[in-house]
């Protein structure tokens, strides 16, 4: 019986391969052949370059300009550009990646288990390997760049997790990590701490005291100049129960902060006078350096801020008005409707919302060129994008891509599944395509021609400048005579 079935499903395949074969040789070329959703060939429309599909969104190949990719969603995706020496591998995305950029190289799983290596820019050669968050592992051939770690038993690390070196045996009961010229050695995490470098040191047993003192230093800036970095004071005792901190000594913003969470914070500065009584809720700002006062009775519900640098009112959730001289925030029901806007010469950005994902639509205009771009999503029903040279793409449906905007993993790998409706205009060149349920109908045009297939190809019309072609089930219709 078995045996039955894999001779039919061979018989099956052949016969399909003999079917394809002679539609295509009813047709000049095989540009010329079109069987959507089953197989279709076009030349892509937002870009130079062709797309092949097959089997409905199972599987795509596309090449366009140097870049060479072939997929089958959601399994597995393969994308090169031989310019740049890339290649990439998806599978199941983001289950299991693979990169590799030159001698470079990255593979992961799903971003627990990975391992990269290669040469790097400066010709290092270091190689890494991590099952996180248990094993590290670094190779190289300075030797003082190599590094394991087993956490939580014993190890060491250089860069890594926003630390330039960390060294732990048997955390949380030792754990010393380095950030530039700062030590800290944690004993018995979090409870005691004691730390220095840059002009710091300090100390804490959490949560019954602990205090720190920098002294005023020097740093260089970007453009070469010295510029002072402000030394502080700060303590605390039962925490969070009494802090207090003197910021910015030697500046000319020195700071004095006070607290007792929650019952009451202060901060008092010549640029900035705040406090709160049972925080977060009532607070009171005078912000002298950006020209504002605000008060929050309680916060987040109620908040009103006066001044050149702030407006706001708010009364929260039936509505919120804030906005300053490049930013304006507004709500009403929240978080039925949203609308933020940014303003800072060349950029205009707005950017308007309905229930979060459920409607978003986002405006992006250079006030210098006049240009903008649009995205427009509506969750899970299509997402829409037009860029700065007018391009734009209608998709529906969009089950993630409004949540994940601009993901290529997504688009590459997800996208094609449910894709039922794809829209893309191309107004450079006058290219346009239309392609419903995997191009069982399909158009696309240019500026002189146009071409139309449904049906699996079984209706395809053509038309190059003032020729046009028909074809019913793959039979080319002659013309009639006088036409």
């Amino acid at each position: 019986m078995f045996f039955g079935s894999k001779k039919f499903a061979s018989l099956s395949c052949v016969g399909l391969l003999i079917l394809a074969s002679g539609c295509c040789s009813v047709c000049p070329g095989a540009d010329n052949f079109h069987a959507g959703p089953l197989y279709d060939h076009f030349s892509l429309t937002l870009d130079s370059g062709e797309r092949t599909e097959a089997a409905g969104p199972f599987y795509y190949a596309q090449e366009s300009q140097s870049e060479k990719m072939w997929a089958v969603p959601p399994l597995f995706l393969h994308d090169s550009d031989p310019d740049i020496e890339r290649n990439e591998y998806n599978f199941l995305y983001p289950l299991i990646t693979y990169e590799k950029y030159g001698e470079e190289y990255r593979w992961q799983l799903i971003q627990l288990f990975s391992f990269s290596g290669g040469k790097q820019p400066d010709d290092s050669g270091i190689k890494q390997f991590t099952i996180f968050p248990f094993y590290f592992q670094q190779r190289s051939p300075d030797t003082n760049e190599n590094y394991t770690a087993f956490f939580p038993f014993y190890g060491h690390l250089n860069g890594r997790l926003f630390r330039d070196r960390i060294f732990f045996i048997m955390f949380p009961i030792y754990g010393q990590t380095q950030k530039r010229d700062v030590v800290n050695d944690n004993y018995f995490y979090p409870f005691f701490n004691v730390n220095h470098g840059n002009g710091m040191h300090g100390w804490q047993f959490w949560p019954f005291a602990g205090a720190e003192h920098k002294v005023v230093t020097t740093s260089t800036n970007g453009f070469g100049e010295v510029e002072t970095v402000g030394g502080y004071d700060k303590s605390f005792a039962l925490w969070p129960f009494y802090l207090r901190q003197n910021n910015g000594i030697g500046t000319g913003n020195p700071e004095k902060f006070h607290a007792s969470i929650p019952f009451y914070i202060t901060s008092r500065s010549p640029m900035r006078d705040s406090t709160s009584v049972l925080w977060p809720f009532f607070t009171w700002i005078d912000d002298r350096e950006k020209k504002y006062r605000e008060w929050q009775d309680p916060w987040p519900f109620v908040i009103y801020a006066r001044g050149e640098g702030k407006s706001t009112s708010r009364v929260f959730p039936l509505f919120s008005r804030s906005h300053n001289n490049e930013i304006e925030n507004d709500s009403y029901l929240w978080p039925v409707y949203q609308y933020h806007r940014l303003h800072a010469d060349p950029l205009d950005r707005i950017r308007k919302r309905i229930l979060f994902y459920l409607y978003d639509d986002t405006v992006e205009k250079n006030t210098e060129t006049g240009t903008e771009e649009r995205r427009v999503d509506m969750l899970p029903f299509f997402t829409y994008h037009r860029d700065f040279n007018g391009n734009s793409r209608l998709q529906i449906l969009a089950l993630i891509e409004p949540v994940l905007p601009d993901n290529r993993g997504i688009e590459r790998n997800w996208s094609p599944l449910w894709s039922l409706w794809r829209a893309e205009d191309n107004p450079k060149t006058g290219a346009g395509s239309r392609s419903l349920l995997w191009n069982l109908y399909r158009s696309d045009k240019t500026l002189d021609s146009k071409k139309i297939s449904i049906l699996f190809g079984l209706f395809q019309y053509q038309s190059v400048g003032e020729t046009n072609k028909l074809r019913l089930f793959y039979i080319p219709v002659p013309k009639a005579r006088g036409q």
